[in-house]
């Protein structure tokens, strides 16, 4: 965890050669093990968001910090779940894909079908420029996931097994478990597998000393 933070809020972070559109800090989850539980940012960038950005101040950011490293990607990915503004994940999308050849992925913790109801269609997501989706499962059943994530939607486990499954038959598309003890990783990979995507743990990293 990172000792300093900038002081201004950061909408464009970066670790490496990744860089990052921190566009909300509303969630349909709350994860226990979620940094923002814990700290207001990450890699020394302040992901605390007084106000959400429209997608102009965060296209402005982008071509300011574009040429400061050969990225090899753009991810959707702050403290909060970015579909829940799925307008703007597709307005800047369209721009990024229009005047930037990069691959851009979407973090998200697969709730795509709870939160856009009246427009539950991934290729969407595909048609405005997404490559690759990153979909949270943090739990291998219902139980567990409740504990560990602490949804706010009625359904949410069983919703992000069918965005997985619709997600795959058009984009790249990987599960992703943090390595907590009470999840089996196991089933998660394997049910990730007969979802049709491909798998990756990611190490928990404790928010203490």
């Amino acid at each position: 965890m990172v000792e300093e933070l900038r002081t201004e809020s950061s909408v464009v972070y970066w670790c490496g050669d990744r860089l990052y559109l921190n566009i909300t800090n509303k969630c349909s989850n709350n994860c226990y093990f979620c940094f923002r539980n814990f700290s207001n940012g990450v890699y020394d960038f302040n992901l605390r968001l007084h106000s959400e950005p429209s997608p102009s101040e965060v296209i402005e950011r982008i071509q300011k910090v574009i040429i400061k490293k050969n990225w090899i990607e753009i991810v959707f990915c702050g403290f909060g779940e970015p579909t829940m503004r799925l307008d703007f994940v597709l307005i800047v999308t369209r721009w990024l894909k229009k005047y930037i050849n990069l691959i851009i992925r979407l973090n998200t913790n697969g709730h795509y079908f709870l939160l856009n109801k009246q427009r539950d269609t991934v290729m969407r997501l595909k048609d405005a420029g997404i490559s690759k989706i990153s979909i949270s499962l943090n739990g291998h059943n219902e139980e567990i996931y409740k504990k560990i994530c602490r949804p706010k939607l009625e359904n949410a486990y069983e919703s992000v097994p069918l965005f997985i499954k619709a997600s795959s038959e058009v984009l790249d598309t990987e599960v992703t478990t943090v390595t907590i003890p009470k999840i089996n990783l196991q089933i998660v990979e394997e049910k990730a597998h007969e979802f049709g995507a491909s798998f990756r743990k990611r190490e928990y990293l404790t928010p203490f000393p």
